[in-house]
Formats: structure tokens, C-alpha cells, sequence
């Protein structure tokens, strides 16, 4: 098949199906595997050349509404009369769903079936751990100006879960959450984790967290408990996400998860 991916996510998950080689065109901020790089490049997730896709004669554009703004593109496609499919994936089962319907349209069911196991397996190793750990409170922050967060309808809260931590606006029902700065210092984290949606890791700033009022009375803060983590393991429906979890699980928990490691699908040469 010829396939168009346009978002990062979606690319991710064509290459663990296997499929990098029946790509034609993806998105700019593609980037994984490497090679996606060299493939013709479409523009912003959020602002997709549609010429330069037709040209391109895909059997299938895979597409996303898992940013807000992305539902332009899927109104230029259908105006295009392009195939495609839409991805939207908020929960990892979410994601594994969206793996297997990926897999259905490239004829790639048995991979992506074979993955949804793996990935059903180490989220019960994740999940037993956790359950034997006083959570950690943790404060993610997606941007910091106005400040956006994880609520309870987004990946985050669920991976925080699985590696031993709460998020503190998890009772929040949305997936994006515009909090304030007065907001995480009455909620008092016990840690802060970075991860700025777009920004690579060492662009990143601490000290703009340090410099806010009354940040010397966030625990976090304190006792210098601010992480830089790495965007493409946290903001992006992806599978890569349970890399995320485990890493974040060895970050807070050394000890109960030291042992734990990726499932073969996720393992780098």
C-alpha cells in the first residue's frame, strides 16, 4: 500500500506494525524511525499541504484528531475525496485499538494483535507494582504560558498510575487542562515533570517553575524534584507511551522497578 501518515503518532505505530516501507509522505514533526525523515514532508500536523498529499496518490492517509486544530485537515481531505483513516486515541487502549484498525487496512493483524498481548502483559506487571507503592503526587506541565496540564481523560494520568504516581489534576475531567500557577501550588506536588508538547529536552527551562510566586512553598520546588522528560515519550498517542511508563516507574520508584523491562516490540538495537 502506498501510506500517508500525518501526525508523529501515527507514524510510530505504522513502523511497530512493521509498515515504514509502504510510507510515501508524513507530517514535519515526524520523526520516528529515523528514516521517516528523509520521506517527503507535508507540513505541520495542524496545517497539512492537501496538494502536496494528493500528489502523492496514497491508498490511505492516516490521520489524527488527537490535537485540537487537526480537524481542519480531516475537513481538507474529505474535501479532496482522499481515503483515510482517523486515529484518536486518548487511553492505551485506546491506542491498541487504533493499532488493530491501522493493521486491518495494511493486512498486518497478526503483528498488531501479537503487540495488543505484549502490551496487555507488562501493563499487569506496571499495574501489580504500583499497587504496592504510596503514590507520588506528581504535577505535569504540557506548556507553561498559559499553563496547560494532563486532566483524568488523558494518557498521562494513566501512565502516572501505572509508574506509581497521581496526577494532581486528575479529577478533572478533560484531557488538556488550562490551570493556573495558584492552582499547582494548593495542590503542592511532590514532583514536577516536564514536558513541554513540541519543545526538545534541552530547550526547556526549570527556572521559569523556580521564578513563579510562591514556588519556594511547592514541595517539588523544594527540594529541587523538577524532571525534564522527553516529549515523545509523554505527549504523543503512542505506544511509546508505555516506554514512558516504565521509565517514569524506574524515575519515581528505583527500587520496585528496577527490574522491569521493555516489551520486545518497544526494544532498540
Amino acid at each position: 500500500m502506498r501510506i500517508v501518515s500525518i501526525c508523529p503518532s501515527n507514524t510510530e505505530l505504522i513502523a511497530h506494525l512493521g509498515l515504514t516501507d509502504q510510507l510515501v509522505g508524513v507530517d514535519n514533526f515526524s520523526d520516528y524511525p529515523q528514516e521517516v525523515k528523509e520521506l517527503p514532508q507535508l507540513g505541520s500536523d495542524l496545517a497539512i499541504n492537501i496538494g502536496r498529499v494528493k500528489a502523492l496518490a496514497p491508498d490511505v492517509v492516516i490521520a489524527s484528531l488527537s490535537v485540537p486544530g487537526m480537524e481542519r485537515n480531516i475537513a481538507a481531505l474529505e474535501e479532496a475525496n482522499l481515503p483515510h483513516l482517523i486515529l484518536n486515541g486518548q487511553s492505551l487502549s485506546d491506542i491498541q485499538a487504533d493499532l488493530l484498525a491501522v493493521a486491518q487496512l495494511c493486512n498486518a493483524t497478526a503483528r498488531a494483535k501479537a503487540i495488543n498481548a505484549q502490551i496487555d502483559e507488562k501493563v499487569a506487571e506496571l499495574a501489580a507494582i504500583a499497587q504496592l507503592i504510596t503514590p507520588v503526587s506528581v504535577y505535569w506541565e504540557w506548556w507553561p504560558k498559559p499553563i496547560f496540564t494532563p486532566g483524568g481523560g488523558n494518557w498521562l494520568t494513566e501512565i502516572s498510575a501505572l509508574a506509581g504516581a497521581r496526577n494532581i489534576f486528575a479529577a478533572n475531567e478533560q484531557a488538556s487542562v488550562q490551570a493556573t500557577w495558584e492552582e499547582v501550588v494548593a495542590h503542592n506536588p511532590e514532583k514536577i515533570l516536564m514536558a513541554w508538547v513540541g519543545i526538545a529536552h534541552d530547550k526547556m527551562q526549570p527556572a521559569l517553575i523556580k521564578k513563579r510566586p510562591q514556588a519556594d512553598e511547592v514541595q517539588a520546588v523544594a527540594q529541587d524534584a523538577i524532571h525534564l522528560l522527553e516529549e515523545h515519550l509523554y505527549c504523543r498517542p503512542s505506544l511509546r507511551l508505555l516506554e514512558g511508563a516504565i521509565r517514569l516507574g524506574k524515575l519515581l520508584h528505583p527500587a520496585a522497578y528496577a527490574h522491569v523491562t521493555l516489551p520486545e516490540f518497544l526494544q532498540h538495537d
